[in-house]
């Protein structure tokens, strides 16, 4: 058979198969070792992070990786490469910040290990310069539990976004049950199934969200941009505490749960770090040539004072920290460019129910601060202000006015999959029109994203809602727009979707790694028959390494079999014998004790039928 049309038949082959397995809780064997998939984040002119995890097939203490990133999908015209590390340390995470890069331009990157390379990943530098428009993708708040992430699906097919903004709720720290369950939908629980709280917890379920195809396949399309929301940590989360934090009640102090969170999250997001920080700060900026300044928020753990209802006026209350108002303050009054795009966690509007102000976790919890912020904006002449916002897991429209003026407006996306809010779910929408002037359009149920598109003219918000996410679908519809002209500072109905623009419909990075060829028979043999051939069983984490009292082991199996679990310590004795009885194929997760066993090292293996693998546990 001639060799280019055995590959396209094998690669219907694969296609074929490989879109009809279920999303959840199973491994792509194509992917291996690099089954997480690959990321980019934090985009500028000249540099943008790349980010892989690479699953250790053995007793290894690191893993070399090397990189390399080029203008086309083939992988030839390479700019830039490197090698890096994978440890235990970083969780086998890696990053890299390339740099010497072009403005305004489609990359192409990829990672190898093991013998093996990953996905290649797509990203795209941003302008500088004259600038004519930009495109963002808006998404926020992605309950796993609660049903299939069709928005991300959805968003990873369009191809007309210049990066994804996603503002908070990346994960949620909840025990399985614990928040909104989608009973109609199997194997979406949470890894793990207890709430998170330590590093091992956040660990584990940051590795699961990212072997969920629907987010894997955005990751590998979009550069995402990402600040954190509360349930990176706990719900209604505050600098020194939260409503879903108890350290009576066997929790912890909150200083080491906050910064287990921190640690999990800087090691599976695609964001650049700030070394010179005790703590992680996320509060940045981007600039998109002369046409926008986006300024990315903390309004959640880095300065906020705990919630203290809506009516406390203490002009020393604080939710973004004076560190971060000035920061803000400041460079919104040095801005050059023609509008400025403020992206955070929490409704920047007033949402008042007959007169009553509701919900003190957003920003009218600290009235005193929002005001000196609005004043800000209308004492220094701060034009074409655009505040995007999500944690509410509903779809809204503002316009922010203050002391009988426009400051700017507020456009609100709605949930990937989490439920609205409990004290929303009995109010209409027409009580809520009457009870907020400033309110020019509210969704309270739908999921789906919105479509930022910002030109010279005009800024539109575009809402997208998916019709189900009880099933597994990729379609979504629009639903409505509404924008800001230049000078206006309010909004206006917005008509019909903006087209994509020219000159944005780069190739998508391809399906598959590099390494997959038709040469490869048992990989081919594996696509056509559904076997998985390649790996009866993967350990995707064991936690923590050096182990104290408890070691957590985080593993996938491709069947219904049996586990064999075998602690050795380094002489070959045998120390523990556990077998766990067949369940259903996927990942699970297990407790091993290590309380009793003396300092050293062990030798940690598991058997599934006939394949063994094994890990190197440090024993405190």
């Amino acid at each position: 058979m001639n060799p280019f049309v055995c590959y396209i038949t094998t690669f219907l082959l694969a296609s074929t198969y490989l879109q009809a397995q279920p999303k959840p809780l199973s491994l792509n064997p194509l992917l291996e070792p690099f089954y997480h998939g690959v990321a980019s984040g934090d985009p500028e002119s000249d540099r943008v992070i790349i980010w892989t995890r690479v699953t250790p097939d053995s007793i290894v203490n690191s893993i070399p990786v090397s990189w390399q990133i080029a203008i086309d999908t083939g992988m030839t015209q390479i700019v830039n490469s490197g090698n890096i590390t994978a440890n235990a340390t970083n969780d086998y995470t890696v990053k890299v910040d390339v740099t010497n890069l072009q403005p305004n331009t489609y990359y192409y990157y990829e990672f190898s290990a093991l013998n093996k390379n990953s996905l290649r990943g797509r990203t795209k530098t941003i302008p500088v310069g004259n600038t004519d428009s930009v495109r963002f993708a808006v998404v926020s708040c992605a309950n796993y539990e609660a049903g299939y992430f069709n928005a991300y699906d959805a968003l990873a097919k369009r191809n007309d976004i210049d990066a994804v903004l996603h503002l908070g709720d990346y994960i949620y720290e909840y025990e399985t049950g614990g928040y909104a369950p989608n009973n109609d939908i199997s194997n979406r629980d949470w890894a793990p199934a207890n709430e998170i709280l330590d590093l091992t917890d956040y660990r584990t379920r940051f590795s699961s969200y990212h072997l969920d195809e629907d987010l894997l396949k955005l990751h590998q399309q979009y550069p995402m941009i990402v600040i954190w929301d509360d349930h990176e940590f706990a719900n209604n989360s505050y600098k020194h505490g939260a409503k879903n934090h108890n350290p009576s009640n066997g929790e912890g102090l909150w200083k080491s749960r906050k910064a287990a969170a921190m640690q999990a999250f800087n090691e599976w997001i695609p964001i650049r770090q700030d070394a010179g920080s005790q703590d992680t700060v996320i509060f940045r900026k981007f600039q998109y040539g002369n046409l926008l300044n986006l300024y990315m928020l903390d309004t959640r753990v880095h300065g906020r004072d705990a919630q203290n209802g809506t009516g406390d006026n203490d002009i020393n209350r604080t939710i973004l920290g004076h560190d971060q108002y000035n920061w803000l303050t400041n460079e919104l009054s040095n801005s050059s460019t023609q509008w400025n795009i403020i992206g955070q966690q929490v409704m920047f509007s007033p949402l008042k129910i007959l007169g009553v102000k509701v919900n003190e976790d957003q920003w009218h919890g600290y009235p005193a601060e929002r005001e000196r912020f609005l004043d800000h904006i209308l004492l220094y002449s701060i034009n074409d202000v655009v505040v995007l916002t999500g944690d509410i897991h509903s779809s809204w429209a503002f316009d922010l006015k203050h002391n009988s003026q426009n400051a700017g407006v507020e456009f609100v996306t709605p949930s990937i999959t989490s439920p609205g809010l409990d004290f929303l779910r009995t109010i209409s929408q027409t009580t809520l029109y009457l009870s907020n002037s400033s309110l020019e359009w509210v969704d309270l149920s739908e999921h789906g994203y919105t479509i930022l598109d910002i030109n010279k003219s005009k800024v539109s918000s575009e809402w997208y809602f998916v019709s189900t996410i009880d099933t597994q679908t990729n379609q979504s519809v629009h639903e409505t727009s509404y924008c800001t002209n230049y000078g206006d500072r309010f909004i206006s109905p917005g008509g019909a979707p903006i087209p994509p623009r020219k000159g944005l419909n780069e190739l998508f990075a391809p399906d598959y790694p590099r390494s997959f060829s038709v040469i490869d028979t048992s990989i081919v043999d594996t696509i056509i028959t559904g076997i998985k051939q390649v790996e009866e069983s993967v350990i995707l984490g064991a936690y923590p390494n050096p182990v104290n009292e408890t070691l957590t082991l985080h593993f996938y199996t491709h069947n219904r079999s049996s586990v064999s679990i075998k602690l050795h310590d380094l002489s070959g004795k045998l120390i523990e014998d556990i077998v766990l009885s067949s369940g259903l194929p996927g990942i699970h997760i297990r407790t091993i004790p290590f309380r009793n066993l003396s300092a050293g090292i062990y030798i940690l293996t598991m058997q599934v039928s006939n394949q063994i693998v094994k890990r190197r546990i440090i024993k405190k």
